[in-house]
């Protein structure tokens, strides 16, 4: 049995789902997919509740987009008149208890973390429900479950949550493994569960790879197809490198750090579960589906220059904060990471020296993060500095950290290309190294990197 993941870049319109459904009715029966919302969906969603807190005269020309969305593409593809009522009445018992939310938002003016969450997971919800309903038409059994419903548990975080996986597989045991069939497709929504007081927690965006990553352990599954629109994961975006190469095998460290440092084929966290079980992951494209794709697993090959890909994220400032004797003031570094994480900022990574600490945050978070260090009373540090004109580039591969000269030869090729290098964190990871650079030099370096370990030598 398998567990597939279906992205929101699949479910972007009538073509799009149309083929999406083709692929499963020939691929999917006896495997457990778990989908993400409708494009577009989630982000309308969000902007929604802000509409909502304004007035409430909008919340039913939101309903009725909702409604729209989704049944344009339920007209297209359901063609038995009773099935289509059938799934219209189920989209709009659902939409029913969206709109008492959106009421309720608009009733105490609060917008909690709890809501939002709530609110959030609607996407996939009617995603797993268009999408069974779709395949019932087509003759298949088919059916979905709420992962509130089969016991997927959380530790309640809203927002960022994590999964209870002890509990978890035990609940997938006694109500999801019983009702699954070899001649059956089943959807889960991705994207959320619940903790163990019932209520509704996101994984954040893009969770819904994690959720998947859940399932196929929980269900013991031979292996996590994730299907997307690209090939796989390359050694370079092709967007900025056009003679970047697919990488057919990849470690899941490699897979790991190649997420979080900005390559988007996967949501950093989604190999956490299925490492522990050894459960490969298969990156698919739905536009070529008998394509190799990417495969991650425990070990991959490791090629003579150890280096795999080349990535870059430009969603990151620094905020760094000036003060003496940084590294020898006890409880100092414990004082800022507290300051921002009890604003809810990540901190994505630190590098610290005697006389500054450098903190990488997301873009959005560079404001909410220098007015929270700013309030620190008494102010233990000089002073504070938002650089916000900087990119993060990384060279991912197993073993680099013990391949002596991988690190001359990427500032070489980046120094001759007139680049300067920001800062530079080496070490941590076994399988990245990143540097910092200005936004203008981002092409420049990643294209000289990506020739010097791939290819002929250039700059751009």
């Amino acid at each position: 049995m398998k567990v597939i993941k279906i992205g929101g870049g699949c479910l972007k319109g009538r073509k799009e789902i149309g083929q999406i459904v083709d692929l499963i009715a020939a691929r999917g029966q006896g495997h457990v997919f778990v989908v993400s919302a409708l494009n577009g969906v989630t982000d309308f969603l969000i902007e929604s509740m802000r509409l909502a807190l304004e007035g409430e005269d909008s919340i039913p020309k939101v309903i009725s987009r909702l409604q729209a969305k989704h049944m344009n593409v339920a007209r297209h593809l359901i063609s038995h008149r009773k099935r289509l009522k059938a799934f219209s009445q189920d989209l709009n018992k659902s939409l029913t208890k969206l709109e008492r939310l959106y009421y309720g938002l608009n009733f105490t003016k609060e917008m909690t973390p709890r809501i939002q969450d709530v609110i959030c997971s609607f996407g996939e919800r009617f995603s797993a429900q268009l999408l069974g309903a779709i395949m019932r038409d087509c003759g298949l059994r088919a059916g979905y479950h709420m992962p509130h419903k089969i016991g997927l548990v959380t530790d309640g975080k809203y927002g960022d949550a994590t999964v209870n996986f002890v509990k978890t597989q035990r609940n997938f045991k006694k109500y999801l493994a019983p009702i699954l069939n070899e001649k059956s497709v089943t959807f889960i929504p991705g994207f959320f569960g619940a903790s163990e007081d019932g209520d509704i927690t996101t994984f954040g965006r893009g969770g819904s790879d994690y959720s998947a990553a859940v399932v196929a352990a929980g269900l013991a599954a031979e292996i996590l197809e994730i299907w997307k629109d690209v090939d796989g994961f390359m050694s370079a975006d092709p967007k900025m490198v056009p003679e970047a190469q697919l990488i057919p095998i990849l470690s899941y460290e490699e897979a790991a750090e190649l997420a979080y440092f900005g390559a988007k084929i996967l949501h950093p966290r989604t190999v956490e579960p299925v490492r522990s079980k050894k459960i490969k992951i298969a990156i698919k494209n739905t536009v070529n589906p008998d394509a190799t794709g990417s495969i991650i697993k425990a070990r991959s090959p490791r090629p003579k220059s150890v280096i795999k890909s080349v990535s870059y994220d430009t969603d990151i400032g620094i905020i760094k904060v000036h003060a003496s004797g940084v590294g020898a003031r006890l409880g100092f570094l414990a004082l800022v990471a507290s300051s921002l994480t009890e604003c809810g900022i990540n901190i994505k990574s630190v590098v610290t020296s005697q006389t500054c600490i450098s903190l990488l945050l997301a873009q959005k978070d560079l404001e909410a993060g220098h007015a929270a260090l700013s309030a620190i009373k008494p102010r233990p540090f000089r002073r504070l500095e938002i650089l916000n004109d900087v990119a993060l580039v990384s060279i991912v591969g197993d073993g680099l950290i013990h391949k002596k000269g991988i690190a001359a030869r990427c500032f070489t090729a980046v120094s001759n290309c007139n680049v300067n290098v920001e800062m530079i964190s080496f070490g941590p990871s076994r399988a990245a190294l990143y540097f910092l650079t200005k936004v203008k030099d981002l092409h420049s370096a990643v294209n000289a990197i990506h020739s010097t370990f791939f290819a002929t030598p250039r700059c751009s």
